[in-house]
């Protein structure tokens, strides 16, 4: 984070509050070190920050070891699905069960730090979202050629500027985080999506690790194929998105009393 931020920034910032969502599915092995790098966040955030981690159905150790990290009086809390949803379900349900001005998300694997957030606050509020570029991705192979493809792609049908949409790190504006529309595939076009809305994007450079430990959930034909389905419907959606701006609003609040006839003062 700079030394100082913009005057706008710091003011801005002064009355909000964000929320970190951590999705969570099998990351047993990298909880306790997602925490550490966590609380080196919150000692340094300008913003009064929770995180909600989202267990999506987690079938190892992780429920038990969320409700050790989420005690009474910390920064932690915590929800559990009823079963396995998928990444775009646990990003909306934490949207849904937070009441900050401001979200945050990262993964849970530490392929990004929460650290590299700081960088994103002087660019509130002028921008609705800030998402970072890997710009020096360590990945296997497969994810690599997967994204190569899938990025070519999006931008033949898509075309929003979002130059790595799949990024596990953004900070939004809650105004825009609560009116997206929840279906598979949503997590991969949050950068479009607050655009349709009208919101300016901001992209920033991020810092990318290997994995921290355990094995990515997803095989080829999540990576290669179900993109590529999600794509069109973005596509599709995109074509036929529409959106309204109030002028001008006068409203009569609802009275248990009785009301006074047109043009006379009861």
């Amino acid at each position: 984070m700079p030394d100082s931020l913009p005057a706008a920034s710091a003011a801005y910032l002064a009355a909000q509050t964000l929320t970190v969502l951590v999705p969570v599915y099998n990351e047993e092995e990298s909880l306790s070190q997602v925490v550490v790098e966590l609380d080196r966040f919150l000692a340094q955030t300008p913003v009064p920050t929770t995180v909600l981690f989202i267990d999506d159905g987690s079938t190892d150790n992780s429920l038990p070891l969320l409700r050790a990290i989420c005690r009474p009086g910390t920064a932690y809390g915590f929800i559990s699905l009823r079963k396995n949803q998928g990444l775009s379900t646990a990003i909306k349900a934490g949207i849904d069960h937070c009441g900050s001005t401001l979200v945050g998300y990262i993964d849970s694997d530490l392929q990004t730090t929460p650290l590299d957030f700081l960088t994103f606050f002087e660019f509130l509020p002028a921008y609705d979202m800030v998402t970072g570029v890997r710009t020096q991705r360590r990945d296997t192979l497969l994810k690599k050629a997967s994204s190569k493809v899938a990025n070519a792609l999006r931008r033949a049908l898509v075309n929003d500027g979002i130059q790595d949409t799949g990024c596990p790190l953004k900070i939004m504006k809650m105004e825009y985080a609560r009116r997206l529309p929840l279906f598979h595939g949503m997590h991969r076009f949050l950068g479009t999506l607050v655009q349709l809305e009208g919101g300016q994007v901001k992209q920033l450079t991020v810092q990318h690790f290997p994995r921290f430990a355990g094995t990515a959930k997803y095989a080829f034909w999540n990576r290669a194929w179900k993109p590529i389905v999600d794509m069109l419907g973005v596509y599709w959606l995109r074509n036929r998105w529409r959106s309204y701006a109030v002028a001008e609003e006068q409203r009569t609040r609802v009275s248990t009393g009785s009301a006074a006839p047109l043009g006379k003062v009861a």
